[in-house]
């Protein structure tokens, strides 16, 4: 009878052992968030491609990120190895829409071994604020930065992790409309985004305060303001936060009840039309000397063009323009808005670059481009379209943890990245997954400086549109300049800002180690490709 027991005993001892182990460790979020249980993801994940191979989805069928596309995320961030093999997967033969980069066979690009370039350190081609003369105007140290996601529709943890990662990176780390958090203040420069709220700089009426807001900049390492009129998933809309996601935390940091659906205005109380804006843009950037742009989706163009006839006496202006296209991410949108609300990326690009450029103004601002972006194709085609930096929101979500659960809107999220649950927010490593986002920003700015190189050019704004094609299957291809109906000279920077950009990317560095950022199996940091997972064990 005493055998009979044993085997039952040994069993729960050692499940009990398993479930100490997750509970004990840091570094996956699904086991640490559940134990023993979690270890099935990474088994059925491991069989995961013949399964799918046979029965389910192709590696370019899922949305809104493809299993390719948040592989290469992934690995990347992961300093795994990131190629594929075999060749592409694309459907070139029957599909259309694929863009293909023109190579140059020779160039004047030159080698970028012990240069800036070569440490995955990729500036800017503008400086931000300069042509407006802004006291503190600056050069971005990257083309790549993080898009604007509040604490409250990320966790605490997942906002330190990506403050700390961007600090790392050099990069610039977008606050939201949700205020500036202790999550924020981890080394990381900040762009603080002014929503429709107010949060963070607005008085006990919830009106906008001019004087909190200088305070706040005084206080927390914002380098530029964004004045955030609509997203590309719900523009149109608010911010919503749900309740469920409402914490204590959250309520205290940006004023408002408990447990309640947090609702931002449709449009800003401020300003009702372009001169009243400007003047608010003025105001802003007169009090804090810093550079002030606007974020919007589009879709309407009078509103662009009324802003651009505004700027043309050069009296009043934007430092930046930010372009969320409507593939970009949300926490939480009705999905009508998130689905046909708001032109994609490259049509409503284009459509505003068109108006600046048509008046000689495209020099003299920033423009940002957000929406699926932190991907290095569609990066490419958003720098050759004339954009100047790229917000990554949901890629940098990735690099943290995240595994396209979709729970964004219930504060469910399994891996503690978009939720405010104290138990599955545990899960999630700040410091751990700070590496990881600093690995991926370095790695898209590396594969985007040799995209740069292959076309000939030494950095990725110099690309110009005549040197990218969009493909209708095999029977015809048209250049961006076609697609588009771009006149020569659009889509590049003036020619003051392509020689100091070219300048500071032959700049030679040698007290610097070259960055590990990517590389076939054989340089790769840990061995063989990973496939979709959040774990750090290679995948055979």
């Amino acid at each position: 009878m005493r055998t009979l027991w044993k085997a039952p005993v040994a069993a729960a001892g050692a499940l009990g052992a398993v479930a100490a182990h997750d509970l004990l460790q840091r570094r996956h979020a699904i086991l640490r968030n559940y134990p023993v249980l979690g270890h099935a993801r990474f088994l059925v994940e491991k069989i995961g491609p013949e399964l799918r191979q046979y029965v389910v989805a192709g590696n370019d069928e899922e949305r809104p990120f493809t299993r390719d596309q948040r592989r290469w995320v992934y690995a990347s961030a992961k300093l795994e190895n990131n190629y594929t093999g075999f060749g592409t997967d694309n459907d070139l033969e029957h599909g259309s829409g694929n863009v293909v980069v023109h190579h140059r066979t020779f160039a004047r690009a030159a080698p970028t071994h012990g240069t800036v370039g070569q440490e995955a350190r990729l500036p800017a081609a503008k400086v931000l604020g300069g042509p407006r003369g802004r006291r503190h105007a600056f050069r971005p140290e990257s083309v790549v930065n993080v898009s604007g996601m509040s604490f409250g529709s990320l966790s605490g943890r997942a906002v330190e992790a990506i403050n700390r990662g961007s600090a790392m990176a050099g990069c610039l780390h977008g606050t939201g409309e949700g205020a500036v958090s202790p999550h924020h203040l981890h080394g990381g420069d900040l762009v603080f985004q002014i929503g429709t709220a107010y949060f963070g700089c607005r008085d006990d009426d919830g009106r906008f305060s001019l004087p909190r807001l200088v305070e706040l900049c005084e206080r927390a390492p914002v380098r530029a303001i964004e004045v955030k009129l609509s997203q590309g998933a719900k523009p149109g809309l608010g911010g919503v936060l749900p309740g469920a996601k409402v914490s204590r935390e959250i309520a205290e940091t940006r004023g408002v009840p408990e447990g309640v659906d947090c609702l931002s205005p449709p449009r800003h109380a401020e300003f009702d039309d372009v001169d009243s804006m400007l003047d608010f843009v003025e105001r802003v950037a007169d009090a804090t000397g810093l550079p002030v742009g606007i974020k919007s989706a589009v879709g309407d163009m009078g509103f662009w063009r009324e802003l651009a006839e505004a700027m043309e006496p050069r009296e009043r202006g934007v430092d930046f323009v930010s372009v969320d296209g409507g593939e970009g991410g949300t926490g939480a949108a009705p999905m009508v808005f998130a689905d046909s609300v708001s032109l994609p990326f490259r049509l409503g690009f284009s459509r505003v670059y068109a108006e600046f450029a048509r008046r000689g103004l495209h020099e003299d601002v920033t423009f940002v481009g957000a929406g699926k972006l932190g991907l290095p194709d569609n990066a490419v085609v958003a720098f050759a379209l004339g954009a100047d930096l790229v917000a990554v929101g949901r890629e940098a979500m990735l690099a943290v943890g995240c595994i396209q659960a979709q729970k964004c809107h219930t504060g469910a999220c399994p891996t503690g990245v978009a939720t405010q649950n104290p138990w599955l927010e545990h899960g999630l490593d700040p410091a751990l997954k700070a590496d990881r986002l600093a690995n991926y920003v370095r790695t898209l700015r590396r594969d985007l400086l040799k995209v740069a190189e292959t076309c000939g050019v030494e950095h990725p704004a110099l690309i110009d549109p005549e040197s990218v094609e969009v493909l209708d299957t095999l029977a015809d291809g048209r250049l961006l300049t076609e697609v588009y109906g771009y006149e020569p000279g659009w889509g590049r920077p003036s020619a003051r800002d392509v020689d100091q950009v070219v300048a500071l990317m032959r700049q030679v560095d040698d007290g610097e180690v070259e960055a590990r950022t990517e590389g076939p199996p054989e340089t790769a940091e840990r061995g063989p490709a990973t496939r979709e997972t959040d774990d750090d064990r290679p995948v055979l």
